[in-house]
Order: structure tokens, then C-alpha cells, then sequence
């Protein structure tokens, strides 16, 4: 896929994951990897999932020996609001700080921004994931089924 970021960093290695932000996964990288984490909502269009990608503000892939094990990307308007939008590890890969790598890295173009905002489901795991990040939840309401957060 094509993609222009003038955001990208050079590939980084950190315990045996490559983080880049130069290349794009393939079509079927893509797929893959939303359908490992049960996101068949995006992969049952396909091409809208990748014109979401294609225009994401940024976004950085995990690699692991060069296949596709994480992503995350983000949308912004550049000075006021940055969206994490999307943050995936195929879960045979989880729990290993590839995730929280990828947010930091996502991130790290934005530091100026003045608000980051992203919406998550319900879970308590990913409650503890997000604050561990920095993240503090916004309003949480008994029952609801999505949660959103603030940085």
C-alpha cells in the first residue's frame, strides 16, 4: 500500500520485535491481524478498512522475524486532538509490552497535540492497560459497554 507519513522514525529492534513506521502491512497482513483479534466489523469490508489506514495521521507495525504481530494508528487534526484509533497484537503475542511499545511510538509525533482521546471496550483488563499508559478514564457509567479515556 501506499502511504506518506513524514512522521516515520527508522526501524527499531526491541526484544526480537521490529517497530517501523515506514511500511504499511499488505492487504492480507492487514486482514490477518484484525481478524486475530475478532475485529470482524472492520474486516468485513475490506476497503474501507484500508482507506482508514491509508489515511491515518500515523501509524506504527510490530514485526517479529517480518511477519505482522501489532499494530496501532492514530487520526488528528494536527494541533488540537490526536485519536488513537486502533491499537492490535495478535493475541499469541500479547502480553509482552509489544502494545504499550506501539502506543508510546503512535504517540510520540504528537507530543504537543494538547488533548489524546480514544474510546476502548469495557474491559477491565484494558481499563488497567490504558491508565498504566498515562491514559485517566472519562466519566465511566455504570453499564455502559465502551469506555473512553483521555491524556
Amino acid at each position: 500500500m501506499r502511504w506518506h507519513d513524514r512522521r516515520h522514525f527508522r526501524d527499531q529492534t526491541r526484544s526480537g520485535i521490529t517497530y517501523s513506521s515506514n511500511t504499511l502491512p499488505s492487504r492480507s497482513e492487514l486482514l490477518k491481524l484484525y481478524d486475530s483479534v475478532g475485529w470482524s466489523a472492520y474486516t468485513s469490508e475490506p476497503e474501507r478498512l484500508i482507506r482508514s489506514v491509508l489515511s491515518s495521521a500515523h501509524v506504527v507495525c510490530a514485526r517479529q522475524a517480518g511477519t505482522l504481530v501489532g499494530m496501532a494508528r492514530v487520526v488528528s487534526d494536527f494541533g488540537t486532538l490526536v485519536y488513537l484509533q486502533d491499537v492490535l497484537v495478535d493475541p499469541g503475542m500479547q502480553r509482552r509490552g509489544i502494545g504499550a511499545e506501539l502506543v508510546v511510538r503512535v504517540l510520540a509525533p504528537f507530543a504537543d497535540v494538547r488533548q489524546t482521546v480514544m474510546l476502548t471496550d469495557a474491559d477491565p483488563g484494558l481499563t488497567v492497560f490504558y491508565t498504566s499508559l498515562g491514559f485517566s478514564e472519562a466519566a465511566p457509567s455504570a453499564g455502559a459497554t465502551v469506555r473512553a479515556f483521555v491524556r
